[in-house]
């Protein structure tokens, strides 16, 4: 029952990461955003999540996990209100970011949680699976349940679906959930917290505007400001007594494999379903429930081989099913270069349900070796490399990615007779193309939305192409880095 809980936590976290890419078109059309504003409403969630997860896993080591879990889901209800009401990007914006500070508390609360719940490695293995498969099938899940309530409510219905969850979630918890922390934890180091957030924030920035802009001197700044806090955060941990992250642990092989592993199979994973939505709907003109309900192949493979992850690691080899998971991502995105306009469903559907094969398989044991690498008094820490490894996936996904498909989608060439305001506005992305089509006379319009679609459809075939890439050397790393890695079998007293 307390495992129920925490896959709530999980569930509605992840849905949240992704459920965005289906709405994006209403909220271009409701709030016009710019398409720099669209990225950052798209993706400063996942990277105030990633920016905070290890500070707060070290705070729930600290005050204790429940009490952490319970005070972020509260907070991240209310939080989720100002999202759906928001009236303009500045304060979307905002919001998203507000409400990845709450996130982050919640998801290496479960995940530590489940650590010191369960003592038989076989059964923490098969809980992981289930935190696994719940995690990869949210991210995957979210654009059917943002295709539901945007086909019958306005946009902002798919952030108010949290509001009853966690309140219910809130309520059960305080009953179910047992409470743990560190017992011999020193004090929580404010400017360690501080840099890390400033460091992943301004490095993921830098990654961003970089593929987007090129190398502008804002870009170049906020790479060193990043690299410097980094750099420092890592060098306080050494000097700290009670730090907020061991970096020993990254000495271990296995360990700093599976962390790689974990970052790149979200990177494949969100990248995809991101900008799949927008191509189901603004180039093949479905409509929100159909589109999301396109994407629900990657669900069901996550769920299917993170339930049976653990299983086949120790009846084969961590290496072997995780380097298979994560060659199967690279395949699928190598498929989808040979995407165009009018493509049928099933190469869409296929490539979606290896994607989600391949993360069930590799995420879910990647979090079972992080977790299973260190103490249970440090599960909070340990958890949050591993979330933070996800949620920075996530956010790389859909800025390098989503940056590489808006800088082809740019150089579309717009028909003469299209006024400059109208022009500049399509150019913004693909939905403000759709939108500033409206103004022109039909024929006009077709021959731009047509080309912004062409040009939209390059970029994604370009961006697929170069996930593949990524995916496929992680693959081969992976065989070296997790050599001789082994799940637990004996059972803890």
């Amino acid at each position: 029952m307390a495992l129920c809980v925490l896959v709530l936590a999980v569930l509605l976290v992840a849905v949240d990461a992704t459920v965005l890419g289906l709405a994006t078109p209403s909220i271009s059309e409701d709030l016009k955003p710019s398409g720099t504003q669209l990225l950052w409403i798209g993706d400063i969630y996942s990277f105030v999540i990633a920016g905070l997860l290890v500070s707060m896993g070290s705070l729930g080591d600290r005050i204790g996990r429940k009490k952490l879990l319970l005070i972020g889901a509260t907070a991240f209800g209310a939080v989720s209100v100002l999202n759906a009401y928001a009236t303009s990007p500045e304060m979307m914006i905002v919001a998203r970011a507000l409400l990845g500070v709450a996130g982050a508390t919640l998801m290496p609360s479960t995940l530590a949680l489940i650590r010191n719940i369960f003592h038989d490695p076989k059964e923490r293995s098969l809980a992981i699976g289930i935190w696994g498969a719940t995690a990869s099938a949210g991210a995957a899940v979210g654009p059917v349940v943002g295709g539901v309530l945007l086909q019958h409510f306005w946009w902002g219905s798919v952030f108010l679906i949290n509001v009853p969850v966690m309140v219910a979630l809130v309520l059960v918890g305080i009953k179910l959930l047992p409470e743990s922390k560190n017992p011999v934890s020193g004090p929580w180091d404010l400017l360690s917290v501080a840099l890390s957030l400033v460091g992943v924030i301004g490095v993921v920035y830098a990654v961003k505007e970089m593929a987007t802009h090129g190398m502008t001197r804002g870009v170049a700044v906020a790479a060193v400001l990043g690299a410097a806090c980094l750099y420092g955060f890592v060098r306080r941990q050494f000097s700290l007594p009670s730090p907020l992250l061991d970096m020993r642990l990254f000495k271990h092989r296995g360990f700093s494999g599976a962390v790689l592993a974990d970052l790149l199979t979200v990177f494949g994973l969100s990248g995809l379903v991101f900008f799949l939505s927008q191509f189901l709907q603004l180039v093949q003109g479905r409509d929100t429930l159909e589109a999301g309900l396109a994407e629900l192949p990657a669900a069901v493979g996550a769920v299917v081989t993170g339930l049976v992850a653990g299983r086949y690691a120790r009846r084969y080899s961590v290496r072997s099913v995780v380097t298979g998971g994560l060659a199967a991502i690279g395949l699928a995105l190598g498929a989808l270069t040979l995407v165009h306009k009018e493509s049928g469903y099933p190469l869409l559907g296929a490539a979606l349900l290896v994607v989600g094969l391949g993360a069930g398989f590799s995420f879910t044991v990647t979090a079972d070796v992080i977790l299973s690498s260190v103490p249970k008094e440090q599960a909070g820490s340990a958890s949050a490399v591993s979330e933070t490894a996800y949620e920075l996936g996530a956010a790389l996904g859909i800025a390098l990615l989503g940056s590489i498909v808006t800088g082809v989608y740019q150089s579309f060439t717009a028909p003469a007779s299209v006024p400059g305001p109208v022009a500049d506005a399509a150019h913004e992305s693909l939905g403000g193309a759709v939108e500033a089509a409206k103004a022109l006379d039909p024929a006009t319009a077709q021959t731009m939305v047509g080309a912004a679609q062409d040009a939209f459809v390059d970029g994604l075939r370009l961006a697929s192409g170069v996930g593949a890439a990524v995916l496929l050397a992680t693959a081969a790393a992976a065989w070296f880095l997790l050599r001789g890695q082994r799940l637990q079998d004996g059972i803890e007293h």
